[in-house]
């Protein structure tokens, strides 16, 4: 298994990159401690990758998760979902044994 993105995600993180006008840039998939649940996701651009990282590359898109966030994301698809006037990331993740409301914490 591995990391996936839908065709949502992907065009997201292509509009951020493109109107930030980044370049050699990856999105980080990371899982910290806190939260509601106790794990909280982390998403954000870097422009570098640790030893231990592990890469994809998804639909044009380069991704890079740290080893120990690995154990928690692998089988996850990051989607992007828009409701009403605002939209956000969301993490659809089958490790998860449950997850706050708000979707940005879990507990494996």
């Amino acid at each position: 298994m591995a990391l996936a993105m839908t065709d949502n995600a992907v065009k997201q993180v292509k509009g951020l990159i493109e109107a930030q006008k980044l370049e050699n840039v990856y999105l980080r998939m990371g899982v910290k401690g806190g939260g509601c649940s106790g794990l909280s996701y982390s998403l954000e651009l870097d422009n570098e990758i640790g030893p231990h990282d592990k890469t994809f590359e998804i639909d044009g898109v380069q991704v890079v998760c740290d080893k120990k966030s690995y154990l928690y994301l692998n089988g996850t698809t990051l989607d992007y979902v828009m409701q009403g006037l605002t939209g956000g990331f969301t993490f659809v993740n089958p490790n998860a044994k449950s997850s706050c409301g708000c979707g940005t914490s879990f507990s494996a």
